[in-house]
């Protein structure tokens, strides 16, 4: 007999909730958005709390972002995006191709995606990459280059510094650079307009 004190997930066969299973959850007020919650791979996981220097980064940095791309993209902050068929993640910043019709009836899809940016503390594993273990791909990272997201920073609060993550192949980012507050980068599909990630990181 197995003792219950032995068992860890790896004994289990564990249920993937689809992204179709998770919306239903929603709507039937199981899951309400007090609980904090993303589907990730058909897991429902819960999202770490902002502390005040993560919050400071959100609310600074979405004002920046969107003065920025005004008229060029839309910024959502914090809000779903769709990536089938099990993973409906909330990144810190999604920038998509503006089109206000085309979110009222559903989620910006990969498609959509110009850009994804998350702010990291304390999540720093699970959203990214470690570049000092040569470039280990986590969680997040795996999911958005599987789904086939052209371009993915990660804002590293505690080093200032921010990874970019390009090139999504066979489920991981085949480019990773590193660049600090006093970099001026563009995204891929937006060249001509240039991020200061000063306005991110500091």
């Amino acid at each position: 007999m197995v003792q219950a004190s032995s068992l860890t997930s790896a004994d289990f066969f564990l249920k993937r909730w689809t992204v179709d299973d998770y919306h239903r959850m929603i709507s039937a007020g199981i899951l309400t958005p007090e609980d904090r919650v993303e589907l990730l791979d058909g897991q429902i996981v819960e999202m770490a709390p902002q502390d005040p220097p993560h919050a400071s980064r959100i609310d600074d940095g979405g004002d920046y972002l969107k003065a920025l791309f005004a008229n060029r993209a839309k910024v959502r902050v914090q809000l779903p995006i769709t990536l089938a068929p099990g993973s409906e993640p909330e990144p810190d910043f999604a920038i998509v191709r503006l089109d206000e019709n085309r979110y009222r009836d559903r989620h910006p899809q990969p498609q959509d995606v110009l850009l994804l940016i998350e702010v990291s503390d304390s999540t720093f594993k699970r959203d990214g990459s470690k570049p000092a273990l040569g470039g280990q791909r986590t969680h997040k990272a795996q999911i958005y280059a599987r789904a086939g997201i052209g371009e993915y920073w990660i804002v590293n609060i505690k080093k200032r510094q921010v990874v970019v993550l390009q090139d999504p192949q066979d489920g991981s980012y085949q480019s990773e650079q590193t660049f600090t507050k006093n970099d001026q980068i563009a995204p891929l599909l937006l060249p001509d307009v240039v991020v200061n990630l000063r306005h991110l990181i500091l």
